[in-house]
């Protein structure tokens, strides 16, 4: 039985499940040759148009950069650097609408051109073939290479990957999608080149035999691929028939060697590495001539375009340049500016996006051109999307399960496997969205497969420290363990006792005879002022208990009390007494009056001697009082208090007199 590659030799082909036979498209761009595009007034480059990280930005505002020069670096194998695709100045680093569907920003790189396009350019290696493979693979990966075919995969990880592992070396020709020429005009015009680099992977990667697949609707371009391969180049131009996605990566190794990429796989798993045309190009511009990736082939086309065809695009050049400079007149009713082929692509949301690595088309189609399907329907379950499916999958059970957000029923119907090529929206009769849905469920398993990764490292991280923690412990206590044998094993061997016990004995026998000692000698360090004020301040403290328990003499302050409840009652009754004779004036005659007035009169005269003789008596109590008690006489504020009550009192009894008031009190 034949090998494979015995079998492709002699020119064998094979096939894929699915696909379709949409409207080509290309002869709106092919026709006219490569052109220039300019060099704008202003280039926005994303820090991040590759799949991987992006690199750590090595300018800044204000710096004046050459064409050529690198703008960041990175150290690992999936980040490559971006470079100034013309001389100028950089004004700003900031937040920048991408080329993404998202429509998100990103962080870019803002560069003010000065139209002198001074060039910074970097090693060179002609003599290719004399240098080691690695080498040839670092100059690759600082030029910034990535795959140009649309996926964006940094070329030189991909190269690192293939080494001694791959016996095939495919290079994609095909450009299967409607309206795309870039690929198409790029082998007309520079097909030289092209063959160029495809000998420098050859020499890197060594591969038993070397394919490049192109489909048979690009028949100027195999002519000029043939007119540059020789015999000894070991290179086979297969021409395949035209379907799409046939150029999509794991379709064409299919078509070509018969091989199946395994689910979850890249092609390097079988022994086949796959470059696009764009990249070989791109890397014989690197290692012939050190030019870095700074541009790209741009496929302009549509009806809304004027000028149509394909231009050499500097990376960062705004679409609204290209769309203003090649004449584009927007439709009317439905403007739109899609990035790709009318399959893949993605409409922008504004025309101030840059061109990246992996724009390959810019198309501005007209409502009748390419007609808008906004009303979804329901699915009919008619299975023409399953039919049409390249990756042999279940659209229509994927679109369920991505709309019901059941991520996990996704996984497992191989939901990571869809190319999203769109031929199943495109076969739809219900004329449902089916790439969106998926495009949508990936980013979101995406992302939760993210956090289960940065939970399972911060996980690590903890359990680490733990037992970090832990050895440092046990370390420790080994030590301590270690020294104080070493220790009882010296003092044991020089014949003394241990140390540290010798050295608490003598600590307890220190404190042993400060405690005896204690009350011997606490006399006779007291000094006899000490003495003297100690005995001074027990003496305060006994005449202040005493005086403390000691019962007060508060006659006198009592008496005051009772003089004063008995003022309050004499008032009462007075008030008391006018108030009847008020009442009774009008209704007694003159003479009951008249008595009754003696009688009140004599009531008052005989309440005035009862409150005279309290008072003598008071006042005899106070002076037979003890002068330890009262205090008055030794005491001259006591005194003047008391003098100022005596008058008062004196005051008060003349105005009383002077009155004459009823009395209601009977004897």
């Amino acid at each position: 039985m034949l090998s494979i590659i015995e079998q492709i030799k002699q020119g064998k082909l094979w096939d894929f499940h699915g696909g379709i036979h949409p409207a080509e498209n290309k002869l709106l761009s092919s026709k006219q040759p490569l052109k220039s595009a300019g060099i704008p007034s202003e280039l926005v480059l994303p820090l991040k148009q590759h799949i991987g990280s992006r690199g750590d930005i090595i300018v800044n505002i204000g710096d004046h950069v050459l064409k050529g020069q690198p703008l960041t670096q990175g150290d690992i194998a999936m980040c490559v650097p971006i470079h100034a695709p013309s001389s100028g100045t950089i004004t700003a680093i900031e937040q920048r609408t991408t080329a993404h569907p998202s429509g998100l920003t990103d962080l870019a790189i803002v560069i003010s051109t000065d139209n002198q396009d001074t060039w910074c350019r970097g090693k060179q290696y002609p003599d290719y073939q004399d240098r080691d493979p690695a080498e040839l693979i670092e100059a690759i990966r600082l030029a910034g290479i990535a795959g140009l075919g649309g996926a964006g995969f940094p070329t030189a990880r991909k190269l690192q990957g293939g080494l001694g592992n791959v016996d095939i070396l495919i290079i994609n020709a095909a450009e299967c999608e409607p309206y795309i020429t870039a690929d198409d005009r790029l082998m007309q015009d520079y097909a030289d080149e092209v063959i160029e680099g495809i000998r420098i992977l050859r020499h890197i990667i060594a591969p038993k035999l070397t394919i490049i697949g192109i489909e048979d609707n690009k028949p100027d371009a195999i002519k000029a691929l043939e007119a540059c391969v020789s015999e000894d180049d070991n290179i086979l131009i297969r021409v395949v028939p035209t379907k799409y996605p046939s150029g999509s990566s794991k379709q064409l190794v299919k078509i070509l060697t018969g091989r199946e990429v395994p689910s979850q796989a890249r092609s390097t798993s079988i022994g086949v590495i796959m470059q696009n045309v764009g990249t070989a190009f791109a890397i014989k511009r690197a290692i012939v001539d050190g030019e870095p990736l700074i541009e790209r082939v741009v496929t302009l086309t549509g009806e809304a375009f004027k000028q149509r065809g394909n231009v050499f695009a500097l990376l960062g050049t705004p679409i609204a340049y290209l769309l203003e400079k090649f004449g584009y007149q927007a439709d009317k009713k439905y403007p739109r500016v899609i990035i790709g082929g009318s399959l893949m692509g993605f409409t922008l949301p504004h025309a101030n996006v840059p061109i990246t690595k992996i724009t390959n088309c810019i198309l501005t189609p007209k409502r009748k051109e390419l007609p808008l399907h906004t009303y979804e329907m329901a699915c009919i379950r008619c299975s023409a999307c399953a039919d049409a499916c390249p990756s042999s999958l279940l659209p229509q059970q994927l679109q369920w399960y991505a709309k019901d957000k059941n991520y996990e029923k996704c996984e497992e119907y191989n939901l990571s496997d869809c190319i999203e090529c769109g031929a199943c929206a495109y076969v739809c009769p219900s004329e449902i969205p089916l790439v969106q849905y998926y495009r949508q469920a990936k980013a979101e398993i995406w992302e939760r497969k993210q956090d289960e990764i940065n939970a399972e490292r911060a996980r690590q991280r903890f359990e680490a420290k733990q037992q970090r923690m832990e050895r440092d412990k046990a370390e420790r206590e080994n030590r301590f363990a270690k020294a104080a044998t070493d220790r009882r094993q010296q003092m044991a061997s020089t014949g003394g006792d241990d140390a540290v016990a010798a050295a608490i004995a003598r600590v307890k026998a220190k404190q042993a005879a400060a405690t005896d000692a204690a009350p011997a000698t606490a006399t006779a360090t007291v000094k006899p002022a000490v003495a003297a004020a100690i005995a001074k301040a027990k003496a305060r403290q006994a005449a202040s208990a005493s005086e403390a328990n000691a019962v007060p003499d508060n006659s006198e302050m009592a008496a005051l009390r009772k003089q004063r409840k008995l003022q309050a009652r004499e008032q009462k009754a007075a008030k008391h007494a006018e108030l009847m004779q008020q009442q009774t004036a009008t209704e007694q005659p003159a003479e009951q009056v008249t008595a009754k007035t003696d009688a009140v009169a004599a009531a008052v005269a005989r309440a005035k001697a009862r409150k005279a003789a309290q008072q003598e008596q008071a006042t005899t109590a106070a002076e037979s009082a003890p002068e330890v008690n009262t205090g008055v006489e030794n005491d001259p504020k006591k005194a003047a208090v008391a003098a100022a009550v005596a008058r008062a009192k004196a005051r008060k009894a003349a105005q009383q007199a002077n009155k004459v008031q009823p009395n209601i009190e009977e004897e």
